[in-house]
């Protein structure tokens, strides 16, 4: 199954993550980064069962299991980016994010837990 994200210009990607690094990442930045991460996670988890939005930089499906094809899906995850980035990232763990309450998971297979950190 081929990734539904396009691959970003590796010199853009590096600026923005040394921007992110640096903590001065503009909302440009941040949509790079997102997009790039989110495309990551559906190349680690392919599948359709699980929704993960960042607003408003994007949204992917990804996670074996059921296609969610139309109206409100079975199981969405949704976080800020400053969040997805430290999750995608290793900064934070899946569980402090969610017992902290900076993410919200509904539905079945939204621990992302075994798939992160990405980069």
């Amino acid at each position: 199954m081929p990734p539904r994200q396009r691959a970003v210009d590796p010199a853009v990607l590096s600026a923005a993550w040394a921007a992110w690094r640096a903590g001065t990442a503009q909302r440009a930045e941040l949509k790079v980064l997102v997009k790039d991460t989110l495309g990551l996670l559906e190349r680690r988890a392919p599948g359709y069962s699980v929704e993960v939005r960042v607003p408003p930089y994007g949204a992917v499906q990804a996670v074996e299991g059921g296609r969610h094809t139309r109206g409100t899906p079975r199981a969405v995850v949704e976080t800020d980016a400053a969040t997805w980035l430290a999750l995608a990232t290793g900064a934070i763990t899946w569980h402090e994010a969610a017992e902290s309450g900076a993410l919200r998971a509904s539905g079945e297979r939204t621990d992302l837990a075994p798939y992160l950190p990405l980069a």
